[in-house]
């Protein structure tokens, strides 16, 4: 019986846990479901014979090495700072290891020590990164088959809330970790467009945005997405002049949030004090936008009530605030958008493309979300279970042999890209 061992159990992985445990129930597989502690809705799940929990303490390294050696395929679901623990211990016991998480130099550098050990370390293998990934490598390999030259390739996406549960001034609720939301653009952003390399400063990435029209669901508003330059030589895209990655957002959310970064709200800094109620009303009063005005007496920053909250720094504060007035409700339905366009010469005739794809969740636990991230993980996992990936290495999901599967069983769960 193989083991496949699950390293922590959130938010995003409700999806990929049930899918596990289903396919445990056809195969002769067992789940291990490590985390620090029992989350409520795992213990369904462990009523299947071929399920385990186990307390789990990733920096117990005799722990942790013994789980990881009983397993054949272990999931990292872990914050990315934990991976390189969990990927040097796969190296040594040789299996092979799947995360959601961008490549960080220290995994990359592994590459080679991993290809020693026969073993894949497949990263980026969520939403974004992931499906973003295996969904654009499938478009332009068939377009290079046939001899076009890209010149332009834009790729935006965001975790949004449907329209339906859309009920405040924001048009935004949270529907993944907050942490993430609160610090995004902190790097700034770099892309090209017409060749000219364009760069910015975390305080100017939120007033730089571009309109983004999605068919059915109307116009967002995207800000660019840390660095797209390396994508030219990830997705071979030698002939493109513009390469631009994106966050989309409903329209107005970019200008109101810019406040708060402009106003220093969203550092880290544990030494920085709270912005005084004065300074922040007369700096949101001379921008004289009633839209930026309604959503900040929305989150009512500065009710007396939130004196009673415990926080390290100002962004912990805003995220505390924030979280009272944006957390999902029961039956709320978050919504996933990406959207790529490609603009290319196809015997010298200029063509456009434009594919989207929307997915909604079923309610605040089943999320689009959680759907979007854990199914490709699921299905890398199959892949490997069933010996169909051969590449070895630190990877991410841009081969032939990877994305075409994976594509194909995301549309067979009705996560599909509609061309227009």
């Amino acid at each position: 019986m193989k083991t496949i061992l699950l390293l922590g159990v959130g938010r995003s992985t409700h999806t990929l846990i049930k899918y596990l445990v289903n396919y445990a129930n056809t195969a002769n597989i067992k789940i291990v479901f490590a985390d620090q502690c029992l989350n409520d809705f795992i213990q369904p799940y462990l009523e299947h014979s071929q399920t385990e929990f186990i307390k789990f303490d990733i920096n117990n390294d005799s722990l942790r090495r013994l789980h990881i050696s009983q397993s054949d395929i272990v999931i990292s679901m872990m914050p990315p700072r934990f991976h390189l623990l969990v990927a040097k211990d796969c190296i040594r016991f040789r299996k092979n290891l799947i995360t959601a998480s961008y490549v960080s130099q220290e995994i990359r550098e592994l590459h080679e020590s991993a290809k020693n050990a026969n073993i894949i370390i497949l990263n980026e293998i969520g939403l974004d990164p992931g499906i973003d990934h295996v969904s654009a490598m499938d478009v332009i390999d068939r377009l290079k088959e046939k001899g076009a030259r890209i010149t332009v390739f834009k790729s935006f996406c965001g975790g949004l809330i449907a329209p339906e549960s859309d009920n405040n001034p924001w048009n935004y609720k949270f529907t993944w970790n907050p942490r993430n939301v609160i610090l995004a653009g902190k790097s700034g952003a770099v892309y090209l467009k017409n060749n000219n390399i364009k760069e910015f400063t975390y305080n100017q990435v939120f007033s730089n945005l571009e309109k983004v029209i999605v068919p059915k669901y109307g116009e967002f508003e995207s800000y660019a997405n840390r660095d797209s330059l390396h994508y030219k030589k990830k997705y071979n895209l030698t002939s493109a002049t513009t390469i631009v990655r994106g966050t989309l957002r409903k329209v107005g959310f970019s200008n109101a949030w810019n406040v708060f970064v402009q106003l220093g709200m969203t550092s880290e800094d544990a030494t920085q004090k709270i912005i005084s109620k004065e300074k922040f009303d007369n700096y949101v009063q001379a921008l004289n936008n009633p839209e930026i005005t309604q959503k900040m007496n929305y989150i009512d920053f500065f009710n007396p009530q939130h004196k009673e909250l415990s926080f390290t720094s100002p962004s912990d504060y805003l995220m505390q605030v924030l979280q009272q007035k944006w957390s999902l409700e029961d039956s709320d339905k978050d919504m996933i958008v990406m959207q790529h366009k490609f603009e290319y010469y196809l015997n010298n005739q200029y063509k456009n493309l434009t594919l989207s794809m929307v997915v909604k969740g079923d309610d605040s636990i089943q999320t689009g979300m959680a759907k979007t991230v854990g199914l490709p993980v699921f299905f890398a996992c199959k892949l490997l279970l069933d010996d169909k990936i051969t590449l070895k290495g630190v990877r991410i999901p841009i081969y032939k042999e990877i994305y075409k599967p994976i594509l194909a069983q995301l549309a067979e769960e009705g996560v599909t890209f509609v061309k227009s």
